[in-house]
């Protein structure tokens, strides 16, 4: 079986890969069976002669592959048909501005995967981007902080090699005694208290963070019964609020009270209440000047998201009372980070850390006959169709809805 490393085409360029060299070797040292090439890239952040010096063939036509691994949407004159397909297609939510692309995939008769299908048994993604979009975010809510106040000074993580140096900038920097917020324990969340870790900002309790003054910069971590009630007043547990969220209402205001800075990290699931809204924002004890929205939900759970912002361009203001946005800088803005593709700004790690996962729980799925059903809970689109997982799909595929 070959596999290919395609070029990513889509504008703006992703330097990330699926699988850098070393896991491309790994892969064919575990499966004899199997081959790699390499589509030839000059924006790839491991070069050409990275792969060569592996023994990785490079070339510009990968026509003759089974199964082509990209990262983010293949441009539809791209893809070739009666072929297997791995990439980010941001299709499964019925986003308008790909429906093309879903129809595409199957009019050229492709067996497509995307990366956000890819789950064990019990529904929980197996791989993701999502631990360095934590890790990137947070370092970027702490340099969205010193850009607002001009006490902290951080180069943007893209200008950095790797997490390497991206820590030694942190080592440089001295926090106030601010109070932070980090909501999710998840892989995003993971990867932005490892970040507070890092800089040895003190970790407290809840009932510590929101009654305690401190003379340094502390955090707390949240979960979602943190900062959710049950209407009726009952204590369950977490499971009970993934499965019956519309009984719950947000009860975040008592941190946005005290915190100066908030890191989004959560999952916001379908019929979760909003974490604070508008009418939130606008009250005089809402004192959170920073947020960090990792999740980057426009118009969601978190009130002053309403437009997502750039690696180029990665803050904006919004104004409160106004509902509006306005300079970072003014006075009375909520300076918010919602960059939508954190982990692009750290390709080389992020690359690494995807493909061992991808080498751990997808690769042996080609080679065992699927055992665990990982590629056939996986598969959108098969020989033309939709899977019957995905049949979901069908009326936004043919433009009625």
């Amino acid at each position: 079986m070959k596999f290919a490393l395609i070029t990513e085409r889509k504008n703006p360029p992703d330097r990330r890969v699926v699988l850098s060299p070393e896991a491309c070797q790994k892969l064919v040292q575990d499966f004899p069976q199997a081959s790699v090439v390499v589509e030839s890239s000059d924006i790839r952040v491991f070069k050409d002669e990275a792969y060569i010096k592996f023994g990785l063939p490079i070339t510009n036509d990968v026509s003759d592959a089974d199964v082509l691994l990209g990262v983010k949407e293949v441009p539809i004159e791209a893809l070739i048909p009666n072929r297997s397909y791995f990439f980010f297609s941001h299709t499964i939510k019925k986003q308008p501005y790909n429906r093309k692309l879903l129809r595409a995939i199957l009019d050229k008769n492709i067996t497509f995967y995307d990366h956000e299908t890819i789950t064990n048994s019990r529904g929980n993604r197996l791989i993701g981007f999502g631990y360095y979009a934590g890790v990137v975010g947070a370092y970027n809510g702490l340099r969205a902080y010193g850009l607002k106040y001009g006490n902290i000074n951080l180069p943007k993580a893209e200008h950095v090699k790797n997490r390497t140096e991206l820590e030694a900038e942190l080592d440089n920097i001295t926090l106030p005694n601010i109070k932070i917020v980090l909501t999710g324990k998840g892989r995003v969340g993971k990867g932005a208290k490892e970040i507070l870790d890092h800089l040895k900002i003190k970790e407290v309790s809840v009932e510590d963070y929101l009654s305690k003054d401190f003379d340094e910069a502390v955090y707390t971590n949240i979960d979602v019964l943190d900062y959710n009630i049950r209407k009726d007043g009952k204590t369950l547990n977490n499971q009970d609020f993934y499965e019956n969220p519309q009984e719950y209402e947000a009860n975040f205001m008592r941190f946005a009270k005290v915190s100066d800075l908030y890191i989004a990290g959560h999952f916001f699931g379908e019929g979760s209440p909003y974490v604070f809204t508008r009418e939130d924002a606008k009250l005089p004890d809402f004192n959170i000047k920073i947020v960090a929205d990792i999740s980057c939900d426009i118009d969601g759970p978190v009130a002053c998201t309403i437009r997502p912002s750039t690696i180029a361009d990665p803050v904006y203001g919004y104004d409160p009372i106004n509902e509006k946005e306005v300079d970072y800088k003014d006075e009375n803005a909520i300076t918010v980070m919602a960059v939508d593709n954190l982990p692009c700004e750290l390709p080389d790690n992020a690359s690494r850390g995807f493909g061992f996962m991808f080498l751990k729980d997808v690769i042996p799925a080609f080679f065992n006959g699927d055992k665990d059903g990982v590629l056939a809970r996986a598969k959108m689109t098969e020989k033309g169709k939709l899977t019957e997982k995905y049949a979901y799909l069908q009326a936004y595929v043919d433009g009625l809805e």
